[in-house]
């Protein structure tokens, strides 16, 4: 996975994704540092890429 996200994000190096570990927040705050996004961008750029998306009800089989 450190590989696609090093794809996505290319300023991120490996040490900062080792420090990060593997946590949203930690994450979030490089991508506000590196990229210059706001808080909220941040979290978007996460969510968009790391997020799965959420199932309609039509796909989960919950509308009859």
């Amino acid at each position: 996975m450190r590989g696609q996200v090093r794809e996505w994000w290319g300023k991120l190096t490996d040490d900062e994704l080792e420090q990060a570990g593997g946590k949203a927040d930690q994450l979030i705050a490089l991508l506000q540092q590196k990229y210059g996004y706001s808080r909220e961008q941040a979290e978007q750029e996460f969510d968009r890429r790391l997020k799965k998306p959420k199932k309609s009800p039509s796909e989960s089989g919950q509308i009859r």
